[in-house]
């Protein structure tokens, strides 16, 4: 069964970003009639907060990202002790004892040589009893997993295509804290082993991360350490989708800071936001398509690209405008003004971008509305527009035809005037819709009052 995950880390709130990645690993899953695994990634106690935790879970509801199930890394570590002590126990594992100074001298050092700032395994040459002596003076160990230089690290990336890492060009990642915490490479590793995950989807900045976990996938199988039961023991198929950046094709830190709370305080639909990342960087069109279920069907990896993808907030607002006029009434009453019915809502929809403009434009139906000074000959007009006002079906349509008979005016000249009568306004929702809404007794009085 096709399984993916969305793995947050609870020390802020998701953004633009955050989201999108949730978003495609939720329409992998669904296409395929799979599971999608929220998995809260807080082995980071002293930054993980639970709010953030709960801030997660709500934005991810907002948006109709359902997952099936939730894990929790904090409720794992026993597992991950295992699996740590598999790797020890097979010498993949060493301890280090550089501190963070140390370790940015050597970098800088490498640099200044025109050398990558790999890590040079200095630490493997240690003896016990220098080891030992380390200890006694209170140094405690962070430990890295020893990259296997033998072979080349290969995938075939579902976005990127054919990908090739010589290891010896990697650093020997850090998986444990000095203090006994775990780093992301492994946790994610045994957590991608016992939960089944079959599909790993995430930005690109993650490539060099998938070379060293394949290796600890491996590592971790040739060590006897076995995925719990029911969890399929392959590894998962990986790809890498561009990153996001602004409009002005740099990477921009508002991107960083755009999240649900603002987008709802900007009136943005979830469907919008559903509509516009997931297509995003694709060769489809972005449109303003409110059928989720259409937008996860044409779901297709193979057309992403390798450029990064643009997200520019003109097209969220362009978007949103489309699918505002596509929502029923039943998605949005409670979110409309008192007295608001489907009619009003169908009558208004057009003219919004967003739903909170509902509000003013039903102030053209309740009141009160201000008509602008008009022309004696206008005031005349008016003055028989509400003597032949009449009530039916099709209200407007009869009275726009009647005057047009009695008076000959056509147009503009026919249409505008009645419109800033009862309305107040020169454009805005269609009058055949609006003037029964309006009603015939408020109609009349409004057409009286505009005559003079």
């Amino acid at each position: 069964m096709t399984t993916t995950r969305f793995a947050p880390s609870p020390t802020g709130r998701l953004h633009v970003g955050n989201i999108r990645t949730a978003l495609h690993n939720w329409m992998l899953a669904r296409q395929a009639g799979g599971a999608f695994i929220l998995r809260i990634d807080d082995t980071d106690a002293a930054r993980s907060r639970e709010d953030y935790v709960e801030a997660i879970r709500a934005d991810l509801g907002w948006l109709g990202l359902t997952w099936d199930r939730e894990e929790r890394q904090s409720a794992r570590l026993d597992r991950y002790e295992a699996a740590f002590e598999a790797l020890r126990a097979a010498d993949r594992i060493y301890p280090c004892y550089e501190s963070a100074q140390e370790l940015d001298v050597k970098r800088k050092i490498q640099l200044s040589r025109g050398l990558p700032p790999i890590y040079d395994r200095a630490a493997l040459q240690l003896s016990e009893v220098e080891r030992a002596a380390k200890e006694a003076e209170g140094t405690q160990p962070h430990w890295r997993f020893l990259l296997d230089h033998a072979e080349p690290i290969v995938w075939d990336d579902g976005i990127r295509g054919p990908q090739r890492f010589d290891p010896a060009q990697l650093s020997d990642p850090v998986i444990r804290r000095a203090d006994g915490s775990w780093l992301y490479m492994m946790p994610s590793a045994v957590d991608d082993i016992d939960m089944g995950v079959t599909q790993v989807l995430r930005g690109e900045d993650h490539v060099s991360n998938t070379a060293v976990q394949i290796q600890i996938f491996t590592a971790l199988h040739a060590a006897g350490f076995a995925a719990t039961e029911g969890a399929a023991n392959t590894l998962p198929a990986f790809a890498h989708e561009a990153l996001l950046v602004g409009r002005e094709g740099k990477l921009s830190k508002r991107l960083g800071s755009l999240g649900c709370d603002a987008f709802r305080e900007r009136g943005i639909e979830p469907e919008t936001i559903i509509a516009l990342l997931a297509r995003l960087g694709t060769s489809q069109p972005v449109e303003p398509i409110a059928d989720r279920a259409m937008l996860t069907a044409s779901f297709d990896l193979a057309t992403f690209g390798r450029a990064p993808a643009k997200f520019d907030e003109e097209d969220l607002e362009r978007l949103n405008a489309g699918i505002v006029h596509q929502l029923p009434f039943e998605a949005v009453a409670a979110r409309l003004p008192e007295g608001m019915d489907a009619a009003g809502w169908h009558a208004v929809r057009p003219n919004l971008a967003h739903v909170a403009e509902a509000a003013e434009w039903w102030r053209l139906v309740t009141g009160p509305i201000t008509p602008p000074a008009f022309e004696d000959e206008d005031k005349a007009f008016l003055a028989q527009a509400a003597t032949m006002l009449t009530w039916g079906e099709n209200p407007w349509g009869a009275l726009t035809t009647a005057l047009k008979d009695a008076t000959g005016r056509k147009g503009r000249a026919l249409f505008l005037p009645l419109r800033q009568a009862l309305t107040g306004m020169d454009h805005g929702p269609d009058m055949g819709e609006l003037l029964p809404l309006i009603g015939e007794a408020e109609a009349r009085v409004r057409l009286v009052r505009a005559a003079g």
